[in-house]
């Protein structure tokens, strides 16, 4: 179960969704998904971190098609046409305990081991592991994604809420996890020992939520730029955080629309990050 800070900043629950309206473009303008997630080729930096690359595209960002009005909270909407103008790299995987201790030389996770996803890391402590990873003068620079960049890699390709996962009851409580994402299990587990998504990124839904870049605002799709969003300026409501959990208890709570925000020193067992880089 999640705890009290941790539920009273989760996304509430909407009866209601509102039109669909212009986002309701054809699929054949957003970007499209790989035929096969398995068959991506990785970019890998020195510390063994893997990257696959996103393409450049467009997407409909928010509340998914045909999901129920309970599925989609009033922080998920409007629905909106995002335009992704650069393709960037992502994190195959969220960051794991071994390359955490191999940048910052610790590691704070409850559940320890190698392969198992870093968590009860803040948003600022990530910022500090930006840092030194940034101070290795690898070529690259590395930074969280922003919200928008999160869910167009996360959806990669599609409009659904599961972003193509199969899930038999989507409002279902106490469900086995299905193929692509862990919850209802017990604690975190090793990454990408679930299938990957189109674009070849694991555990994007469950395993551990997970940081972005970007102020939270829970109105801000109404005033989102098309090209490229990156967020308030600043905000009351700390900053965003994406994915579902390993303890959620339902694949709704995985849904890639989901919203949540916590404060920046704020650190909990399910909560952890990947990266995003790019050339310098």
């Amino acid at each position: 179960m999640a705890d009290r800070n941790r539920v009273g900043r989760r996304t509430s629950v909407s009866a209601v969704i509102l039109a669909i309206g212009a986002c309701t473009s054809a699929i054949s303008a957003w970007a499209q998904p790989a035929q096969d997630g398995s068959a991506v080729v990785y970019s890998t930096n020195d510390l063994g971190m893997q990257f696959a690359s996103v393409p450049a595209g467009q997407f409909p960002m928010a509340c998914s098609e045909g999901v129920k009005p309970v599925e989609c909270s009033a922080e998920e909407k409007p629905r909106h046409t995002v335009q992704i103008t650069k393709a960037f790299e992502i994190g195959k995987t969220e960051v794991t305990d071994k390359q955490w201790q191999a940048v910052m030389g610790s590691d704070p996770s409850s559940y320890k081991g190698d392969t198992l996803p870093v968590e009860q890391v803040s948003f600022q402590d990530v910022q500090a592991f930006l840092g030194k990873l940034n101070a290795r003068n690898d070529g690259f620079l590395y930074r969280l994604p922003t919200e928008a960049e999160w869910e167009y890699a996360a959806r990669a390709g599609t409009a659904d809420q599961f972003a193509g996962a199969t899930v038999a009851n989507s409002l279902g409580r106490r469900s086995p996890a299905d193929d692509w994402a862990w919850y209802n299990v017990q604690q975190t587990q090793p990454v990408a020992n679930k299938k990957p998504n189109a674009w070849g990124l694991y555990d994007m839904r469950g395993n551990v939520a997970e940081w972005v870049q970007d102020w939270y605002d829970s109105k801000y799709y109404s005033k989102s730029p098309m090209a490229d969003p990156k967020g308030p300026d600043s905000s009351d409501g700390g900053r965003g955080v994406r994915g579902g959990t390993f303890h959620d208890d339902g694949p709704w709570l995985t849904r890639v629309s989901l919203r949540m925000h916590f404060q920046e020193d704020y650190q909990h067992f399910d909560l952890g990050f990947r990266v995003v880089r790019e050339k310098r």
